[in-house]
């Protein structure tokens, strides 16, 4: 039985037309306060998530009622649009 020609591989060459775009290079890091403020609103959330059910509803404003939870898991959420602003 005759025997299968061996193929040469192609070597990769990158296109030299593609290069990494300048403004991803020039960007500046991030502000100290950033993290600083993420921080704050995931505990401050957590804070008063945590007031609000060990309070039986009466604390942190007992006429919110169930708009306590919005605000403790607004300000969770608001941290997250805050850390993706971390570079």
């Amino acid at each position: 039985m005759p025997k299968s020609q061996v193929r040469k591989k192609k070597v990769y060459t990158p296109p030299t037309d593609v290069r990494p775009s300048a403004a991803a290079a020039s960007r500046k890091p991030s502000p100290s306060w950033l993290p600083i403020t993420g921080v704050a609103l995931i505990i401050f959330g957590i804070a008063w998530l945590v007031v609000y059910y060990l309070s039986d509803t009466n604390y942190p404003v007992a006429s919110w009622t169930y708009w306590n939870l919005a605000i403790g898991f607004g300000a969770m959420v608001a941290s997250l649009a805050v850390f993706s602003r971390w570079r």
